[in-house]
C-alpha cells in the first residue's frame, strides 16, 4: 500500500513555533500516516530537524519578503510538494502557510491559529470563505476559537473548534535542573521565597502590574521574598525605574534574556502571568510540569489553564493580585493537582485523543 502522508506547513521554526510543528507532528504517532514539515523560512537546521519530530523536514529557506503579498514562488513549490505524495491533509499555522496551502493544494487543510485577531481584515475573511468546504480551523484555546467564530459568523461549528496547546510533560520534567541548580544558575539565594516571571518585557505581557502588586503585597508577604522577571524587551528600563520609584528596587531582579529558561523554573514558589489577553499561555504548563502553582490574568486563554478563581486576578489590578499573593503565602495551594490536569488536558496523548475525535479529522482520516 503506498504511503499516506501528512503535510504540515510552517512559516518558520523560530521561538515556539518549533514546538508547535513537534506537536502536531506526534499525533500521527503510531498512526498509518507519515508527516512530512514545511518551513517556509528559515535555514536548513538539524536541531530544528531532530525537533520537528517528523519523518521528513524541508527548509524551503524563503526570506520574509518572497512570502508577503501574492506569495507565488511559495505556492508553486508547495503545490509540487504535496503533488509528489500521496498526501491526505494539510496542516498549516497562521495565516500565511494557511494561504499558501489552500492555493497550492487541492486538499483538505486544517489551519490552525495561535493569536487573537487573525480575520480583523476584510479581505482575510474573504479568503476564508471561498476555500471553507475544505478548509477547517483551530484554536490553540476556546478564547481564540470564540475570536474566529466571531470574526467567520455562519460557519459551523465544528468548522472552527478547539485543540489546546499541549506539552511532552515527561520530556520536560528530564530537562529541568533541580531547584538548588537552578537558584544557583540565575543568582538567586536558596533559602527565600520566589515569585517569577518569564516573558518579553512588552506591554503585552504586563509586568507593571505585577511590580505594583508585588509592592502593595510586600509588607504581608513571607520575610526576604523576591520577584525575579526573566526576559528582555524595550519596557526593561521603565520597569526598573519603576522598581525604584515603589522602593522596592532591591526585592525585584531584573535577569534579562535567560537560555532555556523553562530549564530553571524548580527555582520559583510562585509563577505570574500578567499578560494581557494571552492567547494561549504556554509558559503556564511549563511552570506546572515543574510543579510549581501558577497565577494569572482572567482574560484571554489563561482561565482555560488555571481553572482555580483564587489564582486569578483581573488584568491590570495591582490591588486584586496584591491580595491574591497574600491568600497564596498564607496557604501554598498544593501543585500536584496542576500535575495530574497537566497530564489529563495538555498532554501530548490528551490533544491526540482530542484531535482524532473532531469532525474535521474524523471526516479525512482514519485511525
Amino acid at each position: 500500500m503506498e504511503e499516506r502522508w501528512i503535510l504540515q506547513l510552517c512559516h518558520g521554526y523560530s521561538g515556539p513555533f518549533l514546538d508547535v510543528a513537534r506537536q502536531y507532528a506526534v499525533l500521527f504517532r503510531d498512526t498509518p500516516y507519515k508527516v512530512l514539515t514545511v518551513y517556509l523560512t528559515g535555514k536548513a537546521d538539524e536541531r530544528a530537524r531532530i525537533e520537528s519530530a517528523s519523518d521528513e523536514v524541508v527548509f524551503l529557506d524563503y526570506s520574509s519578503r518572497a512570502i508577503r503579498g501574492l506569495k507565488i514562488g511559495a505556492v508553486r513549490t508547495v503545490g509540487k510538494i504535496a503533488a509528489g505524495r500521496n498526501c491526505a491533509l494539510v496542516i498549516a499555522h497562521r495565516f500565511k502557510p494557511i494561504y499558501v496551502a489552500c492555493l497550492g493544494t487541492k486538499l483538505p487543510v486544517i489551519g490552525v491559529h495561535h493569536a487573537f485577531g487573525d480575520y480583523d481584515r476584510p479581505q482575510r475573511r474573504g479568503f476564508a470563505r471561498l476555500f471553507r468546504k475544505r478548509l477547517g480551523l483551530l484554536g490553540v484555546s476556546d478564547a481564540v476559537r470564540d475570536d474566529l467564530r466571531g470574526r467567520l459568523p455562519g460557519w459551523p461549528p465544528e468548522r472552527i473548534e478547539t485543540l489546546h496547546n499541549r506539552l511532552d510533560v515527561e520530556a520536560a520534567r528530564a530537562r529541568l535542573a533541580s531547584r538548588e541548580d537552578a537558584r544557583a544558575a540565575l543568582g538567586l539565594p536558596q533559602g527565600v521565597p520566589v515569585v517569577a516571571n518569564v516573558g518579553r518585557l512588552h506591554p503585552d505581557k504586563d509586568q507593571a502590574t505585577l511590580i505594583e502588586g508585588f509592592a502593595k503585597a510586600l509588607p504581608r508577604l513571607p520575610a526576604d521574598t523576591l520577584l525575579t522577571i526573566a526576559g528582555s524587551g524595550p519596557l526593561e528600563s521603565g520597569l526598573k525605574a519603576l522598581a525604584q520609584t515603589l522602593g522596592i528596587a532591591g526585592r525585584v531582579r531584573f535577569l534579562g534574556q535567560v537560555p532555556d529558561a523553562r530549564r530553571y523554573f524548580r527555582a520559583f514558589d510562585l509563577f505570574v502571568l500578567s499578560s494581557d489577553h494571552e492567547p494561549f499561555g504556554m509558559v503556564l504548563l511549563e511552570a506546572m510540569a515543574a510543579g510549581v502553582p501558577v497565577m494569572a490574568t482572567d482574560c484571554g486563554g489563561a482561565p482555560e489553564i488555571v481553572t482555580d478563581p483564587a489564582r486569578l486576578f483581573p488584568l491590570r489590578d495591582a490591588a486584586a493580585l496584591a491580595s491574591k499573593l497574600d491568600a497564596f503565602f498564607t496557604a501554598a495551594p498544593d501543585a500536584g493537582d496542576d500535575l495530574a490536569r497537566l497530564a489529563r488536558q495538555f498532554s501530548d496523548e490528551a490533544a491526540r485523543r482530542r484531535f482524532f475525535a473532531l469532525p474535521m479529522a474524523r471526516r479525512e482520516l482514519s485511525v
